[in-house]
């Protein structure tokens, strides 16, 4: 587990069978909600978002990232943790 998935996350945003760009703008949605510090738990099972658009915007507006591949799934949880 890393720094962030072994922290109880403030809010869980279920994305799945979602596919780009759903999973991207419910998650800017979702944390223009949630305060500094606070930490959001993406469910998501789109490579694209998990790979690419969800790090790259964490990236960019400085927000620690964290994504966990389920294990025998298709699937991610994705940790964004608000700066």
């Amino acid at each position: 587990m890393g720094e962030l998935s072994s922290k109880t996350p403030d809010q869980t945003l279920d994305v799945l069978g979602r596919v780009c760009p759903y999973p991207l703008v419910l998650s800017k949605k979702a944390l223009e909600k949630l305060s500094s510090g606070q930490i959001l738990k993406i469910l998501c099972d789109a490579p694209a978002s998990a790979e690419d658009s969800l790090p790259k915007f964490a990236e960019k507006q400085g927000y620690k990232f964290e994504a966990v591949k389920l294990e025998g799934q298709d699937s991610w949880e994705i940790f964004i943790q608000k700066s």
